[in-house]
């Protein structure tokens, strides 16, 4: 049974690796990230609350303090922009931070079921503290035997948070990245058209100008007063009637629409890296619940032989998967924070540029 619990475990480690290497390309932006005061501060903001969980019992109020800026916040901004009393984008931007709140709640609750794996796990070091003491007694064994009995009566916190749960926000993403993709190029392209008259408009209002100066000279020249009126035609204010006339025509909504586009390509970017990173967390909880079901199959093997020696090997065994099983642990939990930092960063951005058109302050 041991040796079959070895295979299955060998290859889980090659499927380990393949995942692994998916993941480098991500290492490099992380470093940086960590690296920066932003990260260091909200980092310490949200370890205390997800370490204390009688403090923060209820998962909303622990959700709600991870969450900048929170969503009735955002609610009276948008509200207060001109984006408003556009119903298309104003649903759109909406249902972009309704999308990353979940996101939250979701990272939230991730973080709480790494806590309870790290809580569940000191039964197993406890078991391996106490092999690695100078004490070959039964009670050694009975110390020993009663902790991985402790641990697997304890649940596996990753069986909440299924592939569902994650192909749910990836699907959610993609969607709204699509969506806002598609309405970015529409306005991309009104401005180019926009841009387009406008030049038009200068070009056909200068030739006009041109045009009545000619033909009130040609006029005027075959008039007794031509000698007289000549220098007041060629006077005649083209520059001036070009700068009344040109404003005019120009279109009042270009200024609006790229700072729309500038608030749809952030949150475009945001909901991008998010779906990235959600991809990246799926596979780390896969690999750790499945690390957690081969551990408490071993346990339990363990358990129902009621064999000292045997049960001293299946320890042995779990201390050489100890290190790298606490490394995905910190693996999976720094994806989490940098996530949660990702979100808030990214709403913060959109509504940095939602500010610069709020109705008091937007030129209409």
């Amino acid at each position: 049974m041991l040796s079959k619990l070895r295979a299955c475990k060998a290859s889980q480690d090659v499927k380990q690796l393949r995942d692994a290497k998916k993941s480098i390309n991500f290492h490099e932006e992380y470093q940086k990230a960590l690296r920066t005061k932003s990260y260091a501060d909200f980092f310490d903001k949200a370890q205390l609350p997800a370490n204390q969980p009688c403090v923060y019992s209820n998962q909303n109020k622990f959700s709600e303090t991870l969450l900048e800026p929170d969503q009735e916040t955002i609610l009276s901004i948008v509200n207060a922009t001109i984006l408003s009393k556009k119903p298309e984008l104003k649903n759109l931007m909406l249902s972009y931070f309704d999308i990353s709140a979940e996101a939250s709640i979701f990272c939230s609750h991730l973080l709480k079921s790494i806590n309870q794996v790290q809580c569940n796990y000191k039964f197993i070091q406890r078991a391996l503290d106490i092999m690695d003491a100078d004490d070959d007694s039964h009670d050694k064994f009975k110390k020993i035997s009663f902790d991985l009995n402790s641990f697997i009566v304890s649940n596996n916190p990753f069986s909440n948070l299924n592939n569902h749960d994650f192909k749910l926000i990836s699907d959610q993403h993609s969607l709204l990245l699509h969506h806002l993709k598609s309405i970015t190029q529409k306005m991309r392209r009104k401005i180019k058209l926009k841009n387009y008259l406008k030049k038009t408009s200068e070009i056909c209002i200068t030739i006009a100008c041109g045009l009545v100066v000619v033909t009130v000279i040609v006029i005027a020249t075959h008039t007794l007063t031509a000698l007289i009126m000549s220098p007041a035609f060629l006077s005649f204010p083209c520059k001036s009637l070009k700068r009344k006339l040109i404003p005019s025509l120009r279109i009042s909504k270009s200024t609006f629409l790229i700072k729309v586009c500038d608030q749809l390509d952030i949150a475009a970017k945001g909901t991008y890296i998010l779906n990235r990173d959600f991809d990246t967390m799926s596979r780390l909880v896969a690999r750790l619940h499945d690390e957690i079901e081969h551990n408490r199959a071993m346990v339990q093997f363990c358990l129902d032989r009621k064999d000292d020696k045997f049960c001293l090997q299946i320890v042995k065994e779990l201390k050489k998967s100890d290190v790298r099983f606490r490394k995905l642990v910190e693996e999976l939990e720094e994806h989490v924070y940098l996530c949660l930092f990702t979100i808030n960063q990214a709403r913060s951005l959109v509504i940095k540029e939602m500010r610069k058109t709020c109705t008091k302050g937007f030129g209409k």
